[in-house]
């Protein structure tokens, strides 16, 4: 089995190790290039760096949402969703090492696994995670934000005819 690991700041100890166990390190991906990088592999793995995840809990990196979009199975390392931003069955949850392992393994031998988290990771993006609902969105926060400024104005307004 190839496999092809992208990342950023992995020091030369983690590269020593993946290469030992016939990994192929190719380092940073470019935004652009990961839909193609997707489309040519059975399934991602995705690990957000330990910093990401403790100093944003619950927001998950802009890679859950390519490889979904891109229609690859995911395993991730675990995150909570407070949001709710994702389907249950979108993604495969591995807490550790061992776990990790066993749902690679499951992934690779089960097609219909595979077939049924594409479905439902497609499914979640379209109906949740597109560039028009984050357009719609962004449009309701800042209607949401003028009115807030309107009401301001008006009862600043209002207390001023009161002096």
């Amino acid at each position: 089995m190839r496999t092809r690991i992208h990342g950023v700041r992995y020091p030369d100890s983690a590269r020593a190790v993946l290469q030992g166990g016939g990994f192929n390190y190719a380092g940073w991906l470019p935004n652009q290039d990961a839909p193609l990088a997707f489309a040519q592999a059975r399934l991602t793995v995705h690990i957000p760096r330990g910093p990401y995840v403790r100093a944003l809990p619950g927001i998950p990196t802009i890679r859950v949402f390519e490889a979904l979009a891109c229609g690859i199975p995911l395993i991730c390392s675990p995150w909570s969703d407070i949001e709710g931003l994702f389907h249950p069955g979108c993604y495969v949850s591995a807490a550790n090492g061992n776990e990790m392992q066993a749902a690679l393994a499951g992934l690779l031998r089960d097609e219909d696994c595979r077939a049924e988290l594409v479905e439902t990771g497609l499914r979640c993006i379209q109906e949740s995670h597109t560039c028009r609902h984050r357009a719609l969105e962004l449009m309701r926060i800042f209607e949401t934000t003028v009115d807030r400024a309107s009401d301001r104005s008006e009862q600043a307004n209002r207390e001023a005819a009161l002096q």
